[in-house]
């Protein structure tokens, strides 16, 4: 079960927010009224996900989702009344992983949930790859090279197999670990076709 903080100042909104993602299948493990005390909660409870108001006192959502994000904690999601642009790109560069606009349907909440926690657990899979390559000396390069093939991977599996994003990720994922190899090795041979999944979704 996906563990979620909440931190949202108007009481009736937090209340509802809590209802709702309790009656989708998620865990509230802590619902606040302030920022501060959101993150305080989110670096206890480590959750798999937090998902912020912007405007709240003592700190803001957007101040809680970058020291969020620099801990590299759990993903975030900004939640507000307010969809001027200058504040979708303040929550980008906070780090949040997406943004919803009040009023929300509860239906909204899934696709937002379940991308940001896919998205981050990539991002965290491609560090640990990071850290792993035995030249630190190229480290930006090899970033930037890596996200390249394990998208063109993820893309031609979505393409032809008719995978989600992180249906995709995941086989890559692991199939490096079955098989004890690089994630970026798997996706070169996805795209050179040595690597296929199976109808019925096993590794080949």
């Amino acid at each position: 079960m996906t563990r979620v903080v909440i931190a949202e100042d108007e009481a009736i909104i937090r209340l509802d927010l809590k209802e709702a993602l309790e009656e989708l299948g998620y865990e509230v493990v802590a619902a606040c009224a302030n920022g501060q005390e959101g993150l305080e909660r989110v670096r206890i409870e480590r959750p798999d996900l937090a998902i912020f108001d912007v405007k709240m006192p003592v700190m803001d959502g957007l101040e809680a989702a970058a020291q969020i994000d620099k801990e590299r904690i759990c993903p975030v999601i900004i939640l507000t009344a307010f969809s001027q642009r200058a504040l979708v790109e303040q929550a980008r560069d906070a780090g949040a992983q997406a943004y919803l606009v009040k009023p929300f349907q509860p239906a909204d909440l899934v696709p937002a949930i379940e991308i940001s926690v896919a998205r981050f657990a990539q991002a965290r899979a491609l560090e640990e790859e990071i850290a792993n390559l035995e030249d630190k000396s190229q480290t930006l390069t090899t970033q930037l090279e890596l996200r390249k093939i394990l998208d063109r991977a993820k893309g031609k599996l979505m393409e032809k197999y008719d995978l989600s994003e992180p249906e995709a990720f995941s086989f890559i994922q692991r199939r490096a670990m079955d098989t004890r190899s690089r994630m970026s090795v798997v996706a070169q041979g996805i795209i050179d076709g040595e690597i296929v999944p199976e109808t019925d979704g096993s590794d080949q």
